[in-house]
């Protein structure tokens, strides 16, 4: 194929990168540790951990996991963790044991967990104890033969140590009761791991590094079998294109998406791991004043987020001193995970000066398909050109590939792109067409000059009247009116049309009106794309990186307007 957009590139980005540039994640974390031992490589709660530091306890940690528990290569441990600083070196000792990390969103229900544990098999589990209770009552947690417990605060220096654990224990009561009869504490388990060998389990490229769960906003969630060289190869992409900008061994990221989602696994903690930065962990950014005390105490140069938190941060009290206190240390500011909105991208280059950079990616491709220049001047309104050695095309329902700007499904190859789903023949059929390109769900054109915009999910369009209105398309233009804080779109049946477009907002200003809004879209947007129902919400039901959840915006309906 034609790869226009290699004409688009920045100076300095290889049209093609080495994806066996190392043989495996662990080979890539060894490789930092040498090279950066005394760098600060991550901090959390004002602690910080070196690289050697990083080096000796996932080492102890995968000591542990191969003696103590007895986990053999390719078994699958899930981590149900926050970011914390136990979540890197329980992460890297999973893979320097040769197991597979099956990471597990904290805040799931029991039922939630249930499934991913069954789903998974997962035969070993570390879990902060703040959470134990929901593990206690799901029902396949009994087939976990060995659970790691671990308190926010144990690998914080001894004093803090004390002063965190019993706080959240005794003061703020996050810790329910739990029991779970022969788990063993963390601090317990890297004890014991530092007095045992470890062979080196060199995993090799094609040997799984993860399984990570994608989906299940849409139906049972599946697991995406992500290998050492998609992961690989996808850091190598990554750094490749952001990297121009930065400088090994100099740079501070802001990490306040959740390390288990891909999106920050990848971007924050793998990325910058090469790149010897220093990760500061954020463990909850639902905490906006804490955050922006942390923003402006810190001089960070990169922060990874979504539209949605870099929504709440401009609207956050305090926001404006952070630009001054950054003193002109941000060097890349990256959106991903969901659409960026204009007015959040344009609001947030003139309060920090940089601008926003969004990307495009899926669980499937580990996740970093495409991004827009690390150099560009303001937002454009696309998700940027394909990343070194990927592949993207616009194809029709038959597979056929289609000339710029006109709209299709955003489809993808590369060596990121994942071996299959987990047990699930049939989804993996479904998810690749017969010349191997992965069907992203997406709808989406490319331009003349290679740069490639999503339209919306294909299962999202809201059909009236036999038009296709797309739900982000009508979000950007509402989030446009300064009264407008959020706001999610979902199409509803109606029977003159077959759907009506509903819009639920979230007010900025008290006194905003269905009819304000109603105006505001009428000279932006033509009829059928005009919101029938219009419901003002206290709050919009989202994923945990902020993504709202269209499908849940139609529960509680409120009175139509229009």
């Amino acid at each position: 194929m034609d790869k226009i957009w290699l004409r688009s590139y920045p100076a300095g980005v290889p049209p093609e990168i080495d994806p066996r540039a190392h043989s495996s994640l662990v080979e890539l974390l060894e490789s930092s540790c040498e090279r950066f031992r005394d760098r600060v490589a991550f901090s959390s709660m004002g602690a910080r951990m070196s690289y050697g530091e990083l080096d000796r306890l996932s080492r102890d940690f995968a000591a542990f996991l191969r003696h103590d528990a007895s986990v053999a290569r390719g078994e699958r441990v899930a981590i149900m963790l926050p970011n914390l600083l136990q979540y890197p070196v329980a992460l890297f000792g999973v893979l320097r044991a040769g197991a597979v990390a099956v990471n597990v969103n904290p805040l799931y229900t029991a039922a939630e967990l249930e499934y991913q544990l069954a789903d998974s098999g997962a035969s070993v589990a570390v879990v902060l104890e703040n959470f134990a209770a929901t593990f206690e009552r799901a029902q396949s947690a009994a087939r976990v033969r060995c659970v790691v417990t671990t308190r926010a605060g144990d690998l914080l220096p001894p004093l803090r140590r004390t002063l965190v654990n019993f706080a959240l224990r005794y003061l703020k009561r996050a810790v329910p009761r739990f029991s779970l009869p022969g788990s063993v504490g963390f601090r317990d388990a890297l004890a014991r791991g530092a007095t045992r060998t470890l062979d080196a389990a060199a995993p090799s490229p094609y040997d799984t590094a993860l399984l990570q769960y994608t989906g299940g906003t849409t139906g049972r969630a599946r697991g995406a079998i992500l290998t050492h060289g998609n992961m690989v190869a996808n850091v190598e992409q990554t750094a490749a294109w952001i990297g121009i900008r930065l400088k090994p061994g100099e740079e501070t990221v802001i990490t306040a998406l959740p390390l288990y989602h891909i999106f920050a696994l990848t971007a924050n903690l793998l990325v910058f791991l090469k790149l010897g930065g220093h990760n500061v962990l954020v463990a909850d950014a639902r905490d906006l004043p804490r955050l922006i005390a942390l923003l402006g105490s810190t001089r960070f140069s990169a922060i990874t987020g979504v539209n949605s938190l870099y929504n709440a941060l401009l609207n956050a009290r305090g926001f404006a001193a952070v630009r001054s206190a950054n003193g002109g240390a941000l060097k890349v500011a990256v959106a991903g995970g969901m659409a960026l909105q204009r007015s959040v991208a344009e609001r947030w280059q003139a309060a920090m000066g940089v601008t926003l950079i969004e990307g495009y990616g899926l669980t499937e491709a580990a996740p970093v398909v495409c991004a827009n220049p690390i150099d560009l001047a303001a937002f454009n309104g696309s998700i940027g050109l394909p990343l070194p050695s990927t592949e993207v095309a616009i194809l029709d329902e038959h597979g056929a590939e289609l000339p710029p700007d006109e709209v299709g499904e955003i489809c993808v190859r590369g060596p990121q792109v994942m071996r299959a789903y987990w047990n699930a023949p049939e989804e993996t059929a479904e998810a690749f067409n017969a010349e191997g390109w992965l069907r992203t769900g997406d709808m989406g054109s490319m331009d003349a000059r290679g740069f490639f915009r999503v339209v919306d999910r294909r299962k999202d369009v809201i059909v009236v009247s036999g038009f296709k209105a797309w739900p982000a398309e009508i979000e950007d233009v509402i989030m446009l009116h300064p009264g407008v804080r959020d706001v999610g779109v979902a199409g509803v049946p109606d029977e003159g049309s077959g759907e009506a477009v509903a819009a639920y907002i979230v007010r900025k200003d008290p006194n905003l009106t269905a009819a304000a809004v109603l105006e505001h879209c009428r000279q932006r947007l033509t009829g059928f794309k005009l919101p029938k129902r219009i419901e003002f919400r206290e709050r919009l039901p989202k994923t945990p990186i902020g993504k709202v959840l269209r499908r849940r915006l139609r529960e509680n309906e409120g009175p139509m307007h229009g």
